[in-house]
């Protein structure tokens, strides 16, 4: 199994932070494991035991090109000794940008198929159709997010962190916000930042929830307005708020989902949505593999480990 590295809680210092009286914390999800990090680690946990349980030894999930999920299965996979298959959205193109390159070296075995064709990957019959092609496999969800995932984003909180008053993170999928959420001590207030166009991710929180069995009366909010025109879209405040925050505090940030939750979450500091004595706890969920393919991509230089 994955063996992590301690978790650690770094606490910011900044004047804006003394003005508004509020203590800023970051879970340092980033360095818990050198091959499998952020919240993919803890998505992950749970699959890996139950597909061994299940003497499965072959992992097939699915991902864009610059899928930290991808990235994290090929890792994790290799590191267990299992084969691993990543069908992939849209056609395959040369040179394979970093994120598939790390992946096929790995040994990760790509399988790219159309747009139209990856819209129906959690349909019956096409998965019958990977069973057809590819054989016996372990089946891992886009993103992750399944029982099991939830179960490990759960373990991210620590008994520690209940002195936290709001304890924020990004929102892809859903699965680390509900494994966060489920986790949050009733007093605690969970804040998502979606890094999705588009108010539809509440309903599916609601969704997941209900169908996961995850009914609290702890609250919790998402933010919708810090997506920067949806997923993987940027603009300039945005790379530059990254360089300031690595500037400032030495952290990286990614430009799809930590650097969008740190801005917002910045942005509401500022704003005095906090009140005084508040102590938030953010979580850094990993995803700055991304950051080569991002370079890859637009030529923009972002800062790296």
């Amino acid at each position: 199994m994955l063996i992590p590295n301690p978790i650690i809680n770094q606490v910011l210092d900044h004047p804006l932070l003394e003005e508004k009286d509020v203590e800023l914390s970051i879970k340092r999800l980033d360095l818990i494991h050198d091959l499998v990090p952020g919240n993919k680690f803890f998505k992950l946990k749970y699959n890996l035991e139950k597909a061994t349980k299940e003497n499965k030894n072959t992992l097939l999930t699915f991902g864009g090109a610059f899928s930290n999920h991808i990235h994290a299965v090929a890792n994790a996979a290799h590191s267990m000794g299992l084969k691993a298959i990543g069908v992939i959205r849209g056609e395959k193109t040369f040179p394979l940008n970093p994120t598939l390159s790390d992946a096929k070296a790995k040994g990760m075995r790509l399988h790219y198929i159309s747009r139209s064709q990856y819209r129906e990957k959690t349909e019956e019959y096409f998965i019958q159709e990977l069973h057809q092609l590819f054989g016996d496999f372990y089946l891992i969800p886009e993103g992750g997010t399944n029982q099991e995932a939830i179960q490990g984003t759960q373990e991210i909180l620590q008994k520690e962190d209940e002195v936290y008053s709001h304890i924020a993170l990004s929102i892809g999928t859903g699965g680390t916000f509900l494994g966060i959420f489920q986790a949050c001590q009733i007093q605690q207030k969970a804040l998502g930042f979606s890094s999705l166009k588009g108010n539809f991710i509440q309903k599916e929180i609601e969704e997941l929830s209900e169908k996961y069995s995850i009914q609290t009366p702890k609250h919790y909010q998402i933010f919708t307005e810090y997506h920067f025109g949806g997923y993987a879209n940027y603009d300039q405040s945005l790379i530059e708020f990254i360089w300031w925050f690595y500037e400032n505090f030495g952290i990286v940030l990614d430009p799809v989902y930590t650097g969008k939750m740190f801005f917002g979450l910045w942005d509401l500091i500022k704003k005095g949505y906090f009140p005084k004595g508040s102590k938030v706890l953010a979580i850094h969920t990993g995803g700055i593999q991304g950051n080569r393919g991002f370079t890859f991509q637009t030529g923009i230089k972002l800062p790296s480990l």
